[in-house]
Formats: structure tokens, C-alpha cells, sequence
């Protein structure tokens, strides 16, 4: 019998039935047949049974040879069709299976590349991966196998039930008395062991947690000389997870001795009262040897149905929360102009109220008016923010942790949507541009730089997919990122594991700046790109970054003020607004904030 598993009640079944729906009826010929299959080969396996009578009373009682060989001739090829059948339905429905599993995978993960930033702000992305890995193998295990085996358990059982009434009538009382017992029971320990498979999956996630971030704060862990505590911690939570596992496997392992003691008793009460019946007259031999074979059967089926009930219900809390994050919002997007080619140079194409369209080079223009944006409703984080940066021209944004830098920079990529206010972009509102083409005039160089598994050629040009080797080259060196390139051991083919861990922090965020070099934007934002580096590599990092600043319209976000020095406006922020604005020199006159963080950081270096 299979084990229990854990599982969040649905919260709608019928709902989430149908959605899955939807996609089990692409494949309803398919799901049709395995059904048909399923019961030819429960109905072989009860039909097969009942030949035992016939074959008993007709046959071997009267000394029969010719017609019993002829008969079991004859049985053989029923439980040979349903071999055949059992055969046939598991095939087809494993292809099935994973077909629909594949498409599933393939909408959900369709559907995270449309879901705005504030959905992945809000989750963790192991609670996002769990949807790919954990729900979508409880989806795959229940299409597999319970779809089938819970149609046969369910036609075997009824089927078993009616032949022992057709049998004998007086003596299926036994075997009803015996499935009440059993069903009982088996309802009173699924029950149970759930509540107690739950808690052990609850303590298992917190133990697991636990381990995690001790052994990731190892270093942590040592310098604070907190072992013994660690210990203590490890030991309580390990004893509660041995609690609830031992409950759990406790009520979950006696259904199956249980229910198959009862179904054992029941054989052997049936076994000496229909063996009374047929010395009496009262039943023939061949009827006693079905019925006791069907009797002896029925602990299995009923097993199998109860248990593959517990993984159905599993496969719809899975399914349950996959859809979940299928019916999530998707970015909003309502823009009409796009990003195109005019006589070699990129320009908007602007739709017109006649249905023409009017093309507006694209310069590089961004300008915030009175601009207001707020993460959750009533709670603004940016209030009236007015900037403007000309084609060319190099804005930074200064000021503590929290203090909005960030926050306007992603405004810009509509990442997030404004309360109030607007930006436009070459004097067009961003609303009105197609996200997509928004996104491909714009380039950005993150503080956290995120290299994908692949080549160092393949991650440059992740800037410009189309990109030939000899561009990847040009945007490397545009980036100071050749020479250290070239050293390793395979050149641009060497590949990167685990978001570049053979790399430096400083390797990392060259590569990142080539990225974005090779996308060739008017407009680019660097957050805070010389953060985690030493003061050698970010002098390399800066040439890099003035190679690519050249002749673009720039938004630098500072850590260190001293990379701000040549910006056109220097925009000072605090909770939310811009306190002070000018170039480097206007603002260490006007004596403000800016002096203040100006030479606090000069005093510190």
C-alpha cells in the first residue's frame, strides 16, 4: 500500500478540477481510451474470478478433461486481455501524462515572464520554485498513477461487492460487516496519520531552514562562538520532528496490519461458514471457490482506493497552487508606440487618430513631472519628483539607504506604475510606449550582477542575442573586461557556473557592464555598480563605465560620491524627495546635504 502524504487542504476543488480540465480535454482521446483500457482489465480480473464456478461445477466435479483444458484455455485469454490492457493504459498514460505536465510547466513558466517585479518583491524564490519542482511532481505522480488506479480500485471493489451478493446473497453479510470495519477504521487512521504527516512536514520545513542558514552563516556561526547554542536549537527542533514522525508513521503504518487482519478474519469466518453451507447443501463448491477467492481480494483494492484518494486530493492542492500563480496579474501594458528603424537610426513609431504613424527619433529625453509612486496604496515613497536629463547628459541620484534612489530609476524601466504625475520619453508619456520597446532603448548595470550558467560569450551577449563575436569583443573592451577575459583559461568559451562563482566580485561587474554595452542603449542606468569592489577595480570599472557613458543619457545611482564628480546634476534625496540639485561644485557652495555626505566620506577615506 502507498504511504500518506502531506498535504494543504484545497481551498477549491472545483474550481482548480476545472482548470485542470482544461487541459486534460486537449488529450480526451487519449484519456478515453485509457479509461476503457482500465475497466476491460478490472472486468478481466473479476470475470476471470467468477470462471472458477463453472470451471469447478461444470468440470472438474464431473471429470470433464477435454472441456477443462478447452476452459482454461478460455481463462487464459481473459486475464491475457487484461494484461494486455493494463499494459496498454500504462504506456498511454504515462506519454499522456507528462505531456500535460510538460504543458502545464510550459504556461507557468510563461506566465512568471509576464509577472510584473512587485510579484517576485513579495515571494521568495523558493516559494516560486516549489511550483516548478514539488507541486508540479505531485501533479505528475497523480495523473500517472492515481487517474488509473483509483478507476480500477473503485470497478474492482464494487464489481468484488456485487459478485459475492450474486454468489450468495446470506453469506456476503459477513463480507459487508467486514468492509464497514475495514472503512471505518481506515477513515478514522487516514484521518490521524494526515494531521500528524502535516505537522511532521512543518517541523521538517523548520528544521531544514534552520540547517540552511547555519550552514550558510557558518563563518558567522564561528566568529560568535554560538556552536553550543546552535546545538541546543538543532536538538529541539530535530526531537519535534521526531515527535510528529513518530506519530505519524505510527497511525499511518497499523492501517495496513489492521485492515488486512480484518480482511484475513472475514476470509477465514467465510471460509468455515460457506464450507457449513456446502455440506448442507445450501451452496455448490464451485460457488464456495469464487466467493472465497473474491472475499480474499478485497483488502487490496480497498487499500488502494483510499490511499490514492489521499494523492488525488495532493495533486489538487499542487495543481491548486500552480494555478494560483497562473491567475496572477500580468504586467500592464496598454502601449501603442514602438521602437524602429528610420534611415539606420531608432526612432518611436507614434500611432496617429487616422490610423498613420508619425516617427520621433529617439534621443535619449526623460524628464519626471511631479511624479508620486507608492509600493502599497496610501503609503507614498516618492513625493512631486521633477527631473529632467537632456540627450547626453549624466544625472546622479545621492543619498542614505531607503531614501528613493532606486525606486526612480526602476519608474524609468516601468518596473512599477506611477500614483500620480508622469515621465515621458522624447515627450512621450511612458505609458504609451510598448513596454517591450521601452525596455530595448533602455540598458542597466545592477549593484547585484546576476551571470547566467553558460559562456562568457553567451553572457555578454545576452545584451543583444543577435550579436556576432567581434561585437561581443568590441563591448568586452569597451568595458575593460578583454584583458582579464583573455587570461582565463578559455578565453571567452569559459564557462560560468552558479551566477560566476570562479569569478571576483569586480570580474562579475565588468562582464555586466559589457552587457550592457553590446545593447548599445541611449539611455542607461548604473545602481551603485562600484559598491562591492575594491578601490583597484573600481578605477578599472569607471574607465569601463566612461567608455560607455560616452554619448548617452545616464542615471548613476552613487555609493561612493567621488564617482559623481563630472555628473551634469547631482539630485540629493531624502525620504522621498529631492532636497538639493546642481553639479558637484554648485552643491558643496549651497553647503547641505550634499557638503555633509561630501566631506563625511572624504574624512573616512
Amino acid at each position: 500500500m502507498a504511504k500518506l502524504v502531506a498535504y494543504k487542504k484545497p481551498k477549491n476543488v472545483r474550481k482548480t478540477l476545472k482548470l485542470l480540465f482544461r487541459y486534460l480535454r486537449k488529450h480526451l482521446i487519449a484519456f478515453v481510451a485509457v479509461t476503457v483500457m482500465v475497466i476491460l482489465s478490472a472486468l478481466a480480473n473479476l470475470y476471470g474470478t467468477y470462471l472458477l464456478k463453472p470451471v469447478i461445477n461444470q468440470y472438474i466435479v464431473p471429470g470433464n478433461i477435454p472441456g477443462l483444458i478447452r476452459m482454461l484455455l478460455f481463462m487464459g485469454a481473459v486475464y491475457l486481455t487484461g494484461a494486455l490492457c493494463t499494459l496498454g493504459y500504462t504506456q498511454l498514460m504515462v506519454k499522456t501524462a507528462q505531456q500535460v505536465v510538460k504543458e502545464i510547466r510550459s504556461d507557468l513558466f510563461q506566465k512568471t515572464q509576464k509577472l510584473p517585479v512587485a510579484y517576485f518583491d513579495a515571494k521568495t524564490h523558493g516559494e516560486l520554485m516549489s511550483r516548478f519542482t514539488n507541486d508540479m511532481d505531485t501533479v505528475q505522480e497523480g495523473l500517472n498513477n492515481s487517474f488509473t488506479m483509483i478507476i480500477q480500485s473503485f470497478i474492482i471493489t464494487v464489481g468484488t461487492l456485487v459478485m459475492i451478493v450474486v454468489l450468495n446473497a446470506r453469506l456476503s453479510l459477513i463480507v459487508f460487516i467486514a468492509f464497514i470495519c475495514m472503512f471505518a477504521f481506515i477513515r478514522y487512521s487516514s484521518k490521524k496519520s494526515q494531521q500528524y504527516f502535516n505537522e511532521q512536514q512543518k517541523y521538517l520545513g523548520n528544521l531544514n531552514g534552520f540547517i540552511e542558514e547555519m550552514v550558510e552563516g557558518a563563518k558567522v556561526v564561528k566568529v560568535f562562538n554560538h556552536e553550543d547554542q546552535n546545538m541546543e536549537e538543532f536538538i529541539r527542533r530535530n526531537e519535534e520532528l521526531r515527535k510528529a514522525s513518530t506519530s505519524a508513521l505510527t497511525h499511518g503504518g497499523r492501517m495496513v496490519p489492521v485492515v488486512v487482519s480484518i480482511s484475513y478474519l472475514n476470509y477465514a469466518v467465510s471460509a468455515c461458514i460457506g464450507g457449513l453451507f456446502a455440506i448442507g447443501g445450501l451452496m455448490d463448491l464451485g460457488s464456495l471457490s469464487s466467493y472465497l477467492v473474491y472475499v480474499r481480494q478485497t483488502a487490496m483494492p480497498i487499500n488502494q482506493f483510499t490511499q490514492q484518494m489521499n494523492f488525488i486530493m495532493a495533486t489538487i492542492s499542487g495543481a491548486e497552487r500552480i494555478f494560483e500563480v497562473m491567475e496572477e496579474a500580468e504586467e500592464l501594458d496598454r502601449g501603442k508606440v514602438t521602437l524602429t528603424q528610420a534611415h539606420t537610426q531608432p526612432a518611436w513609431k507614434c500611432p496617429q487618430p487616422d490610423g498613420s504613424f508619425a516617427l520621433r527619433p529617439l534621443r535619449g529625453d526623460v524628464r519626471f513631472h511631479d511624479v508620486t509612486f507608492e509600493y502599497v496604496k496610501g503609503q507614498p515613497i516618492l513625493h512631486d519628483i521633477d527631473l529632467y536629463a537632456k540627450p547626453g547628459q549624466k544625472i546622479a541620484f545621492v543619498g542614505s539607504t531607503g531614501a528613493g534612489k532606486t525606486t526612480i530609476t526602476n519608474l524609468i524601466n516601468r518596473f512599477y506604475e506611477i500614483a500620480e504625475g508622469s515621465i515621458t520619453y522624447d515627450g512621450i508619456d511612458i505609458k504609451e510606449i510598448r513596454k517591450d520597446d521601452l525596455r530595448h532603448s533602455l540598458s542597466q548595470v545592477l549593484q547585484d550582477t546576476h551571470l547566467f550558467t553558460g559562456t562568457i560569450e553567451e553572457n555578454i551577449r545576452y545584451g543583444k542575442l543577435d550579436a556576432s563575436y567581434e561585437e561581443v569583443v568590441a563591448a568586452a573592451k569597451l568595458a575593460n573586461a578583454d584583458s582579464f577575459i583573455r587570461r582565463l583559461p578559455n578565453g571567452y568559451q569559459t564557462m560560468l557556473h552558479s551566477d560566476g562563482a570562479n569569478l571576483s566580485q569586480g570580474q562579475r561587474q565588468l562582464l555586466s557592464i559589457a552587457r550592457a554595452a553590446i545593447a548599445d542603449p541611449l539611455v542607461l542606468i548604473l545602481d551603485e555598480a562600484t559598491s562591492s569592489v575594491d578601490t583597484r577595480t573600481e578605477k578599472l570599472i569607471e574607465k569601463g563605465m566612461d567608455r560607455l557613458m560616452r554619448g548617452r543619457t545616464v542615471f548613476v545611482i552613487a555609493h561612493r560620491l567621488s564617482t559623481v564628480r563630472n555628473a551634469d546634476a547631482i539630485m540629493v534625496l531624502e525620504n522621498g524627495r529631492i532636497i538639493e540639485r546642481g553639479d558637484h561644485d554648485d552643491l558643496l557652495k549651497q553647503k547641505g546635504r550634499y557638503y555633509q555626505l561630501y566631506h563625511g566620506m572624504f574624512e573616512l577615506s
